[in-house]
């Protein structure tokens, strides 16, 4: 048989171009190939490759990177059929099912667009996540992370790829380097990625804020983030004609106590905005607290806080908009707020 040579008589051609290229033993026996025959076609020097244990490459030279993610994928994908792993799907039969099994790390960020990651032909592995049960070994460039529970992928290139903050978690998780890390981490909020808290709250549950150089590129990310939802909450006055409100001021009762700081307030509406830029730490409990107690005080006083998150800022700014105008809109219909004093913060 040369390399040429239809490998079976079930046809290949519904399959894409990658999937035809990256097969393995078990899909290549399902097309007639035997072992012996699978066997010489990997020899040195044949047309064929092991890229990786029961993986063939149906040609020879280096693996692009989409062979490489690819072929990571069929190592790691649980079996669907007994011998046959990630078969094409019925409804789409150029994407395969690679059931429990997602890409994870730098690959994964590499492939959400990230610019201080390395291109995926210079990483010297894939990390794919698997179920915690799963036995299966780490092996070539493919090292398999075991979790608990599998993230919901995003489809990537028609790949399954973990979201930008567990695959964060995954890649901090072996970091030493402090630069890098903050590095990451503040592309992941400036670039749109995704918001800090999400971020966080990977963090915290990988266990790495135990961790002094993970924990100041923490606090460095959400300082970030939160520069970031103050310039959106400026925008979203400016172009959505909202009237101009006093900015990042403390309230105070005449010669009494501290009422709170506030992000913007309008006087003659008695209208406060506050961000809400909570990260989920251990002290979520007592913080959430905290601002329950300050927004309960604001308005028994007659002030109305429209508490928003940056991640609505980010994704439906008309939306928070609208919200912000009603609040100003309404304060006519209701009583007078009690007198406050409103100082720079």
């Amino acid at each position: 048989m040369s390399h040429n040579t239809p490998v079976s008589p079930r046809p290949l051609r519904h399959l894409s171009e990658v999937h035809r290229r990256v097969l393995t033993a078990a899909q290549l026996r399902s097309h007639g190939v035997s072992t012996a025959e699978l066997n010489e076609q990997c020899r040195p020097g044949g047309p064929w490759q092991l890229l990786l244990p029961n993986v063939v490459l149906l040609r020879p030279g280096p693996p692009t990177s989409e062979e490489r993610l690819h072929g990571a994928l069929l190592y790691a994908a649980r079996e669907s059929v007994p011998g046959v792993p990630a078969q094409p799907t019925a409804d789409d039969p150029h994407r395969p099912v690679y059931a429990e099994a997602v890409i994870t790390g730098l690959a994964a960020l590499t492939l959400h667009g990230f610019s201080s990651t390395p291109p995926l032909l210079s990483l010297d592995r894939v990390d794919v996540l698997v179920p915690r049960l799963r036995r299966l070994r780490s092996s070539g460039y493919v090292r398999v992370l075991r979790t608990p529970s599998l993230p919901a992928p995003r489809a990537v290139t028609g790949l399954p790829v973990a979201p930008v903050p567990r695959a964060l978690a995954d890649t901090v998780a072996e970091l030493t380097d402090a630069n890098v890390v903050r590095r990451l981490l503040t592309e992941a909020v400036r670039g749109g990625h995704c918001e800090p808290a999400s971020v966080v709250s990977e963090l915290t549950q990988a266990k790495l804020l135990t961790r002094p150089h993970v924990v100041d590129a923490v606090d460095a990310l959400l300082a970030e983030g939160r520069a970031i939802a103050e310039n959106r909450l400026y925008r979203m006055v400016a172009e959505y004609g909202l009237p101009d409100p006093v900015w990042n001021v403390d309230l105070r009762l005449p010669g009494g106590p501290h009422l709170g700081g506030l992000d913007a307030y309008w006087p003659e509406q008695a209208v406060a905005v506050e961000l809400d830029t909570r990260a989920p730490r251990q002290d979520e409990d007592a913080l959430w607290s905290e601002y329950a107690r300050k927004r309960e005080h604001l308005e028994r006083l007659g002030i109305t806080v429209v508490y928003i998150t940056p991640r609505k800022l980010r994704e439906s700014l008309a939306q928070q908009a609208t919200v912000v105008r009603t609040a100003l809109m309404a304060s006519g219909d209701r009583d007078p707020a009690a007198y406050v004093v409103v100082l720079p913060r």
